[in-house]
Order: structure tokens, then sequence, then C-alpha cells
């Protein structure tokens, strides 16, 4: 009985030792592939971080306004005789651009004239007896004001004359012709719009705390993404003299060059103002910088432990940065990395404080502080 009983035990020893040591087994086994899997190198892209001298500038958007720009109509009714522009086409100043029928207000004109030439005959031969008392006095002024009063009645019908052919207030280019010949045009009908175009006003606001930043004449540039290879360069030349209640911002107006006519009226305009003295900062592009709540961060990539194969391993090492502007793809750098840092570009997600990394750079993230929009 006592036999059986100690093979019992013996054999119960056996078996549950051999559970506890596989158990013991696979996690060492466990632990040692974790362990080999947590030391993996991982593969990033990386950049040497460097200098670049940035002009502090704001930046706004803003609408192209025309320096000169109006919408021509007449000023008294009547039918379009002759029309003498063409649409889209630059026109200079006192251009003739239309005219209204005013052949009963020149004959009328000339009637007028008549009766003032003969109010002027018997005012001179009034004028000329009165000497000899064969006139009155009172004769003679009723003669002198009933010929200056036929006068006004000439130019104000020689006005009226004028008003029927339509003239271009200033050069500048016309807009698409809204009349055609034989039209009745009553008086304020739209005929077409003149528009001024080179220079060109910018309008645009910028925020109550930018006010010392800005000056009459400072350097402007602006660019459109209707046409995004150009630019179009200017000056600041008008600060409104109050700020929005509503926004707290101020309006503010730049005079654009514009020779080529590209900017119209109208137009969505971005704006760079130069404002201060360059300055110089470490730059990186924006996919370096990990945005978190607690602080942003990037990796730097330094030299470890001899590895295997005889070389040093590269680790990743963390590290808090404070970000400035933005340029394009770059960003500004302010503290946490010195030029010549090797920094990772992509594949932050895969590391942590001191993971082994391999790097590969034959795919680089955009690093252009001047990008142009491409069409896909």
């Amino acid at each position: 009985m006592i036999k059986r009983l100690i093979v019992m035990l013996t054999v119960t020893g056996l078996v549950l030792g051999l559970v506890f040591g596989f158990q013991a087994f696979k996690s060492m086994m466990i632990q040692k592939a974790m362990a080999g899997l947590a030391n993996q190198p991982q593969t990033v892209s990386t950049t040497v971080a460097q200098t670049q001298e940035w002009q502090p500038q704001l930046e706004a958007v803003g609408s192209a306004r025309a320096v000169n720009g109006a919408n021509l109509s007449s000023q008294v009714s009547g039918i379009v005789s002759a029309i003498h522009f063409e649409s889209g086409t630059d026109v200079a100043k006192d251009a003739v651009l239309l005219e209204l029928q005013q052949a009963d207000d020149i004959a009328h004109l000339a009637a007028l004239k008549a009766t003032t030439e003969l109010s002027h005959l018997n005012y001179d031969r009034d004028s000329k007896l009165l000497t000899p008392s064969f006139v009155s006095k009172q004769q003679v002024d009723s003669d002198f004001w009933s010929w200056k009063n036929n006068e006004a009645l000439v130019a104000q019908q020689q006005a009226l004359v004028d008003y029927k052919t339509i003239k271009a207030p200033f050069t500048g280019r016309i807009g698409i012709r809204q009349v055609d010949i034989g039209q009745f045009l009553a008086a304020g009908t739209p005929i077409t719009t003149l528009q001024q175009l080179d220079p060109i006003y910018v309008d645009f606001y910028l925020p109550q705390q930018s006010i010392a930043a800005i000056k009459v004449g400072q350097t402007v540039v602006a660019k459109t993404d209707s046409f995004p290879d150009d630019t179009f360069d200017g000056e600041l030349s008008a600060i409104n003299s109050q700020v929005d209640v509503a926004s707290r911002n101020i309006l503010v107006r730049a005079t654009v060059k514009n020779p080529d006519h590209k900017l119209v009226p109208g137009m969505f305009v971005t704006v760079d103002i130069k404002a201060g003295a360059p300055r110089t900062y470490v730059t990186l592009p924006q996919t370096a910088i990990a945005y978190n709540s607690f602080g942003n961060i990037v990796y730097l990539v330094e030299s470890g432990n001899q590895g295997a194969n005889g070389q040093p391993q590269l680790l990743a090492r963390q590290t808090f940065v404070q970000t400035g502007d933005t340029r394009g793809d770059q960003v500004a750098v302010l503290t946490g990395v010195k030029p010549g840092d090797t920094v990772v570009t992509a594949g932050q997600i895969k590391l942590r404080n001191g993971v082994p990394v391999l790097v590969n750079n034959s795919v680089q993230p955009s690093d252009d502080a001047n990008p142009k929009p491409v069409d896909r």
C-alpha cells in the first residue's frame, strides 16, 4: 500500500514538473522572441537639419479692385445711332464709345444760336443809339440781358448735344457691350463697364495686432491661383483710419503692378507683406514634426553601441521642439534641433525612444518652402 502511494506521488511529481517546466520554457521563449522583436530595426527616412534665412512676412487674402472703374451709362435718353468700341478692348481717355441720335438737338441748337446772334445785334444797335438818347437805358439793359440769356440757352443745348456722345472718362479696358444700334436708351441704362487695370488695387484685412508691423510703402507680393507661376509686386498704399468693431480687423490697400492685365477686379488674391529684417531659422519638413497636445516632438537619429556587423548601431532619440512659422512644406524649429542633426521625416509612428533604425532615403517627403499647386 505504501509502495503504491510512493509510486503515485512520484509519477504525479514528474507530471507536474514536466508541466511547469514546459510553461517556464514557453514563457522564456516568448520573452526572448518579444525581446528580439522589440529590438528589430525600423526603417525610416531622414534629413539633415539646415538653416535658412526667412523674411518675416504677414499673409492675407483679399480682392483685386481697379484704380479707376465705372459702369458707363448715358445722362440723357435717346436712340443708339453708332457704337465705336469692341467688347474687351483697351480704349484711351476721351475716346468716343457711343452716339445717340442728335439731329433734332443740333437743329434746336442752330435756332438758339441764330436767336442769340439777333439779340447781340439788337444790343449793339441800341447801344449806339443810347448816347443821342434815341433809346432808353432800360431798353439797352433789356437787350444786353436778353443776349446773355440766349447765350446761356445755347450753352445748355450744346451740353445736351454733348451728352449724346459718350466718351471714355479714363484709359482702361472696356467690358462686354450691353446695348445695340437702334435701341432706345433710357437715361442711366448700363452701356458697358470700363476698368483701369494697371496698376491695380488689392484690398485685404489684417488683424489689429498687425498694425504695428505695417506702414505705407512696405513691399507686397500678390499671387492668385489663376496664374500659379506668376507673382505681382507692389507696395502698401493706404491703411484704413479705423478698425472694424465686429471683427477687430483693419482694411489695408496695396497698389500692385499689372502690366499684362492678368489681374482683373473682383479676383481672389493672396498677399505676402515683408515685415522686418530677414531671420535665420533651423527648418525641417512639416512631416518631421509629431504634433501632440502635450508637446511637439521629433526623432533624432544618433549612433549607439556597436552592432553585430561591427558598425555603430543607429538609434532613435525622442526630443521636444518648439515650432515657429511655416512656409509651404517647411516649418521653422526654434528650440530642440541644431543644424546638422539627423531628423526622422517618415516612419515616426513605429518609433519610441532608443529603438534601432535603418535609414532608407529612396523616398523623401516634400520639402519646398514655395510649393506650386498641381492639378490632378
